[in-house]
């Protein structure tokens, strides 16, 4: 089970409760060819193949060019991808845990490497806003779903 890297200089995380089934939750944040219609800060998302461990999605978001590699997938539950991108390492975990027809999304993501040293605290302010806005477009159009 892959987790963040906990020694690294920026770490985040963040939760959000979702008013809507588990599916209608995993199908948006799962489905990577549609994020840019739901996320307003990815440019454009492709998965590489099957959404599988091993298998690669190109992204582009905050003007970065981004190549994520699937580490694990476990379907409704989690799913952790990662790599680098312009000198930083990223583990990003995310995890989804139905309750009484509300979903409970947890996101945990780890940034290190010279850019990171360089400007931590604006970077880790950087990453907590990137995943506060995430999480929001998720809720806002998964209750939209429902």
């Amino acid at each position: 089970m892959y987790t963040i890297d906990e020694t690294a200089p920026v770490t985040v995380r963040l939760s959000t409760v979702i008013d809507a089934a588990l599916g209608t939750v995993w199908q948006l944040h799962t489905d990577i060819d549609a994020w840019a219609t739901w996320n307003a800060d990815v440019d454009e998302a492709t998965l590489n193949g099957p959404l599988q461990p091993g298998n690669s999605f190109t992204w582009k978001t905050h003007g970065l060019d981004i190549t994520s590699t699937v580490l694990e997938i476990v379907p409704g539950e989690r799913i952790v991808w990662g790599g680098p991108a312009n000198g930083i390492t990223g583990i990003h975990v995310w995890t989804f845990a139905q309750t009484d027809g509300q979903v409970t999304v947890h996101t945990e993501e780890s940034w290190s490497g010279a850019p990171v040293d360089a400007k931590a605290e604006e970077l880790g302010k950087a990453l907590h806003h990137s995943l506060e806005t995430w999480l929001a477009s998720l809720k806002d159009q998964a209750e939209q779903h429902n």
